[in-house]
């Protein structure tokens, strides 16, 4: 299912934008990127107002709104859906402390930046940002093994059609102090063939693009999607674990 977010639209709004130069003097990761985001966010939230959420945001927003759901297991509950769970939900022991006076902050590992949720429908919008100034490599977009994982739980529940993950890409450039977005980029993860998702196993198993790169050629059900994705994986994983063991394996076997 495609998200409610008009991405065009956010296109149009973002380019032009200017953010602060960050205090700090780093012009790389995450230091550069968070003044986007933020404002990537403030601009879905003129727009769509209360359906615009951060993560963690959502996630105490839920908790407060059921307070009465005070176990685990009742927290679990509240989602309805297993896979939108698995996406959105903190750790057991994290889940646990949670209170009003003990809310949730902000996580670096969140998976999404943006939530953009309309009743049961939950688009997971991750900005990516890139200096246009430098050449850099594909950044981490998700964990192969998380995706797997995703993968199987939405097969097993048979939960295609409540959820989409989209990425936005930011692409500036330092100007009088400013940072100017000079273009920005749309991909939908469930758009892209699976069999073109790059894993890096050395960098923990995340798939990597720049969001401007990624192929938007799939056009068959989300199901479709999943299951090529589960065989992309394994077969990649079944190729790694091939490599470790005739290099690193075999060759010493005969001294132990």
């Amino acid at each position: 299912m495609n998200s409610f977010v008009d991405f065009n639209a956010l296109n149009n709004i973002v380019r032009g934008l200017a953010v602060a130069k960050p205090s700090s003097g780093t012009l790389s990761g995450h230091a550069a990127g968070e003044p986007f985001d933020k404002a990537v966010y403030n601009e879905l939230k003129k727009v769509y107002g209360d359906k615009i959420f951060r993560q963690y945001e959502h996630l105490n927003f839920l908790y407060r709104k059921h307070i009465d759901a005070i176990s685990l297991d009742a927290k679990k509950k509240l989602f309805e859906s297993p896979t939108v769970l698995f996406l959105l939900s903190r750790s057991d022991g994290a889940t646990k402390k949670w209170s009003i006076s003990n809310p949730f902050e902000e996580k670096q590992n969140d998976t999404a930046d943006i939530l953009a949720v309309d009743g049961h429908f939950f688009d997971l919008i991750d900005v990516k940002t890139r200096n246009i100034a430098k050449s850099a490599q594909p950044p981490n977009i998700i964990s192969a093994y998380k995706l797997a994982q995703l993968c199987a739980t939405m097969i097993d529940n048979a939960e295609y059609d409540n959820f989409t993950i989209d990425y936005f890409e930011v692409d500036w450039a330092l100007e009088h102090e400013k940072l100017i977005c000079k273009n920005t980029h749309h991909a939908n993860l469930f758009k892209a063939r699976p069999e073109s998702l790059y894993i890096n196993w050395a960098a923990a198993m995340q798939i990597q693009f720049h969001v401007v790169d990624c192929d938007q050629t799939f056009s068959e059900d989300r199901e479709k999607w999943a299951r090529d994705y589960l065989r992309h994986f394994v077969t990649e994983a079944e190729r790694r674990a091939s490599y470790m063991t005739e290099t690193f394996v075999e060759p010493f076997k005969k001294y132990i």
